[in-house]
């Protein structure tokens, strides 16, 4: 994951959690993640977050996991992320109006056709722990190896 998409998935993440009135230290409290990892995940320190702390992140703030793996670019094979969140992660290079004019676009044609674009709720029809499972084995690296440092690059 680039050091941009890195500080997206982390914005992502600490807005949800402020939405729900949580702090850092609630938030571990009710998923079991270290609120000190919570928080580096929040100021995209880590190019890639192992997938089972991001499950119970996303667990514990009720957000689907297969839009917090398309943030940060992980393989979800039993699901796909919102249209939203996909447009937004895999078409970077795009600016954010574009993404915004075909994001409008598509739930316009959605709602004239009756479709409803957001997908299920969070945890419908995930099974996370292949999920996590699977992408464990993706991601595993050498010694570790998953913090950027301050000029955005891996240490």
């Amino acid at each position: 994951m680039e050091p941009k998409q890195a500080l997206e998935l982390g914005k992502f993440i600490r807005n949800k959690r402020v939405e729900l009135g949580y702090s850092t230290r609630e938030l571990s409290a009710i998923c079991g993640v270290n609120d000190a990892t919570i928080v580096r995940i929040e100021n995209g320190a880590f190019a890639a977050p192992r997938p089972d702390k991001l499950s119970k992140i996303s667990k514990g703030l009720g957000i689907k996991l297969s839009d917090v793996f398309a943030l940060a670019e992980y393989v979800t094979p039993l699901d796909l992320p919102s249209f939203n969140l996909y447009m937004r992660s895999k078409y970077t290079k795009l600016p954010k109006e574009a993404v915004s004019e075909i994001e409008r676009y598509v739930n316009r044609l959605a709602k004239k056709h009756g479709i409803i674009i957001a997908g299920p709720d969070a945890g419908e029809d995930e099974d996370e722990i292949n999920l996590v499972k699977v992408n464990s084995k993706n991601l595993s690296t050498k010694g570790g190896g998953n913090e950027i440092n301050k000029r955005g690059t891996k240490k």
